[in-house]
């Protein structure tokens, strides 16, 4: 079978194709044939092996994990013995934070995995892009109680968790202000925006309106620089950790303060997101924003391409030459 692989830490020039016997199952296992996985900020992580906090589940010398991948869209091939929960023929999608080794055509898994049957009414394209932003994204907002009328503000819209971000802000019925590229202002208002701001024509920690929350889902700003957005009692969360880990500290320091909070969105519960997801899905209440689709032989293009910064949502791999015909 063709994988996308490497054997040390570094850039995407280190990607290689490979190709590598199929692999089998136990008892307990599930073999999918996999249609499409994203390339994403968590597999730019396990590549590079930065932050290297990350090192600690990837590994601390060299990764674990020869294959990438750490999200996918498929259908099961064959089940062990002891599996019941699913069989073959399902189509199922799945996220794990700590690698699948999805880039490639085959993986095994286990029922016990983070994993789930994609709604009838999705295509696995679909499918694959509503997980690891998404994923990240509910984990902004169970930190959170959200309440119809309130106001905030995320920080990179356009990006796989902001993106999501939006669409569920939307459902909450919270207004919602957001940065992103000019290109992409209809696509952001159609998502759930009420405001754009072009972030490379203005400050967005300038600007003279106040919020209940301000959200960075692209981890670039800093809590000081962003407290004169914050209304009295207002709460600032980044998917990154900052200069010297300092939103893990003022988070702990959060706890006993008064006023303006920042809180750190510690993903949890993947398996509680893809319910969650999969519900979405089938009330087409989720649509996730998708941007391009490499073929698998184009895997180091793909990591360059998200690893620019350029992307706008989900950037998609896809693994099998006809996707399955989604």
């Amino acid at each position: 079978m063709k994988a996308v692989t490497r054997s040390r830490y570094g850039g995407p020039e280190l990607i290689s194709i490979s190709k590598l016997p199929a692999p089998t199952i136990q008892n307990d296992d599930i073999l999918v044939r996999v249609a499409y996985t994203t390339v994403n900020r968590t597999d730019c992580a396990h590549l590079t092996g930065e932050p290297k906090i990350n090192r600690l589940v990837t590994g601390i010398v060299k990764p674990t994990k020869l294959i990438l991948g750490t999200d996918f869209s498929g259908e099961i091939v064959e089940t062990g013995k002891a599996v019941r929960n699913f069989t073959s023929g399902d189509r199922i999608f799945g996220f794990k934070d700590t690698g699948f080794a999805s880039m490639a055509e085959y993986l095994v898994c286990k029922a016990t995995d983070p994993i789930l049957q994609i709604p009838e009414n999705i295509d696995f394209s679909i499918a694959a892009a509503s997980l690891e932003g998404s994923h990240y994204a509910l984990n902004f907002l169970n930190k959170v109680r959200l309440k119809r009328g309130q106001s905030a503000l995320v920080n990179g819209g356009s990006g796989a968790i902001g993106s999501a971000l939006l669409q569920f802000l939307k459902n909450y019925q919270v207004e919602t202000v957001t940065t992103g590229p000019a290109s992409q202002v209809e696509n952001l208002k159609n998502l759930g925006a009420s405001e754009v701001i072009d972030y490379k024509r203005a400050d967005f920690s300038q600007i003279s309106e106040k919020f209940d929350f301000v959200f960075d889902a692209v981890g670039k700003s800093r809590f000081k620089t962003c407290k004169n957005l914050l209304k009295k009692n207002g709460i600032y969360m980044s998917s990154e950790t900052g200069p010297g880990m300092e939103n893990l500290w003022l988070s702990f320091r959060s706890i006993f303060a008064q006023g303006q909070k920042v809180r750190f969105p510690f993903p949890k519960d993947i398996s509680g997101s893809l319910r969650i997801m999969a519900e979405l899905l089938k009330k087409e209440q989720f649509s996730p924003l998708l941007d391009r689709s490499f073929p698998i032989d184009d895997a180091e293009q793909a990591f360059q391409y998200v690893a620019s910064g350029q992307k706008n949502g989900n950037v998609l791999l896809q693994i099998s030459a006809d996707g399955f015909r989604s």
